[in-house]
């Protein structure tokens, strides 16, 4: 009988991927010395990507619908922060502005999503015993592009 060498499974490279130090920049400055500073406080990020739209080609003839993949819908992009004042004030000051931001959205495998878009923060609501928190919503006019 031949023997079969087996080797040891490492698990935890089929476990998935750990939320822990996921980061999210935006973009400081202009020009050339223009870089991304972390967002500090994030605590959940949403989706990314969106579904396309479903155009109808149906004809008279068809007996079912029939239907062809069009535009990707992309919904507001809504991360949730546990509140500081220096944070919050600094992201109200770009929604102020009426200017787009870029942002760069790291996982922890090294994965990089940019995407451009327009900046609404909205203070979250307060309960017993609860820590305040916040949302930056993204409406993203540019991306998201992968890298």
């Amino acid at each position: 009988m031949k023997k079969t060498k087996i080797l040891p499974m490492n698990l935890q490279l089929f476990a998935g991927l750990l939320t822990k130090d996921t980061k999210l920049s935006m973009k400081q400055g202009t020009g050339e010395s223009a870089t991304f500073k972390e967002i500090e406080g994030l605590q959940a990020v949403p989706e990314i990507g969106g579904d396309p739209e479903q155009v109808d080609v149906t004809t008279l003839k068809d007996a079912n619908k029939k239907y062809i993949s069009g535009i990707q819908d992309m919904d507001s992009l809504e991360f949730t922060f546990l509140y500081d004042k220096t944070v919050f004030s600094g992201l109200k000051a770009v929604q102020t502005s009426g200017k787009e931001a870029q942002f760069e959205l790291e996982y922890p495998d090294g994965a990089v999503c940019s995407f451009t878009g327009g900046v609404t923060v909205k203070m979250g609501s307060g309960e017993v015993n609860g820590a305040y928190q916040f949302t930056l919503s993204v409406t993203v006019s540019d991306g998201p592009d992968w890298a």
